[in-house]
């Protein structure tokens, strides 16, 4: 009864490895096909076309009162806008910067997704992008290995599916993909990650515990090797 217990643990656990090792070496292909067949993103372009700073008329203090932000300014920067001038501040507690105009001193909270489409279109080289999303957590296509929160999502009308992420706290995209990508970077994610299970902390405990095994019965296949070589014969006198 025993031995048939060990025969039959052993014939399932063998089962899971060898499903997780087919898993992390079909995931490693799948990371080179990738890196070979996937086209480099658009060339980066600084977006607004630059300013004359001799445009600016309106001092930070100034901008600063008529944003309606309250406490210090953490950050406070100058972006060219649709051609003009703009102050991009930010106050404590805020996810999302204010913006006055820097040649009039009207405050106007349009231009954060203004600001966020004109990085989108100047990256995807001055094509026409629609905005889809406004994503405050990550989900399972912009996931925490891009780590900036938050971000907006413009899609282009293709026929690829082509979309990017915009961050205008960094003033670019911090995700380009399409339907292509995308679906390499899905099964890449569950393959190698166990990208299917959704809680982290159950994912990652049985990600750690299957490859700990295999790790651990890895060294007793290396240990049993040499714990069975052949040993030399003594020479007779």
């Amino acid at each position: 009864m025993k031995s048939a217990w060990i025969r039959k643990a052993h014939r399932w656990l063998g089962l899971v490895f060898s499903i997780t090792l087919l898993m992390s070496s079909g995931s490693g292909v799948l990371h080179i096909v990738m890196t070979r067949t996937q086209q480099a993103p658009p060339p980066a372009r600084p977006s607004g076309g630059g300013l004359e700073p001799a445009s600016i008329q309106v001092s930070l203090a100034d901008a600063t009162s008529a944003s309606g932000g309250t406490g210090p300014v953490m950050a406070a920067n100058i972006r060219a806008i649709s051609g003009a001038p703009c102050y991009q501040l930010f106050f404590p507690g805020e996810k999302t910067p204010r913006y006055v105009d820097a040649t009039t001193g009207k405050a106007d909270p349009q231009l954060e997704e203004t600001y966020a489409s004109q990085i989108a279109s100047s990256f995807l080289g001055g094509a026409e992008v629609k905005k889809t999303g406004y994503l405050e957590d990550f989900n399972d296509e912009y996931i925490n290995i891009f780590r900036i929160l938050p971000v907006h999502r413009f899609d282009v009308a293709d026929g690829k599916g082509t979309r990017v992420y915009v961050s205008t706290v960094t003033g670019s995209v911090t995700r380009h993909t399409d339907d292509s990508k995308q679906f390499e970077a899905s099964a890449f994610t569950r393959f190698h990650k166990f990208g299917f299970i959704t809680n982290k902390d159950l994912r990652d405990w049985l990600l750690g515990g299957v490859t700990g095994a295999v790790f651990f019965v890895s060294l007793l296949g290396i240990w049993l090797f040499f714990l069975t070589r052949p040993k030399k014969r003594k020479l007779e006198a």
